[in-house]
């Protein structure tokens, strides 16, 4: 059953991307395009996912054993620490993302709405991910 909720949900996830138009890589372009033909509808959907996370996100952050409405253990990160990792891996994730305007979740949302160049995008992200493993592998 829970596996039917979250392919429910994330179907509903999918088409709010593709009608706010955040599966659009101009639209995110246009977003960060601060001087230029700046769109600010894309903090708006950034700020109604926080709205809609911050309750729960609290409450699993403030029980001892945090668990799902399953009763499935929820993993939370211990690390708080900003480190050269985390702020290596943020700064890789920016400009990969100023630069394509495509985050992982709608590149998927490109390619079922048929667009290809999300592909490119997925492939180089798994490419990337891999890498990450390797030299995360050697160096932890």
């Amino acid at each position: 059953m829970k596996n039917l909720w979250a392919f429910f949900f994330g179907g509903l996830f999918a088409i709010g991307l593709m009608l706010s138009g955040m599966s659009n890589p101009k639209k995110v372009l246009d977003f960060l395009d601060l001087f230029g033909q700046w769109d600010p509808s894309l903090a708006f959907v950034m700020l109604g996912a926080i709205a809609v996370a911050f309750i729960p996100f609290q409450k699993a952050m403030h029980q001892q054993a945090p668990k799902t409405v399953y009763g499935d253990s929820i993993d939370l990160p211990k690390n708080n620490k900003l480190d050269l990792n985390l702020l290596m891996g943020s700064l890789i994730f920016g400009i990969g993302w100023g630069i394509a305007g495509i985050c992982p979740a709608p590149s998927l949302t490109l390619i079922g709405l048929g667009y290809y160049q999300g592909l490119y995008f997925v492939v180089a992200m798994l490419i990337g991910m891999f890498i990450q493993r390797q030299l995360m592998g050697r160096y932890s």
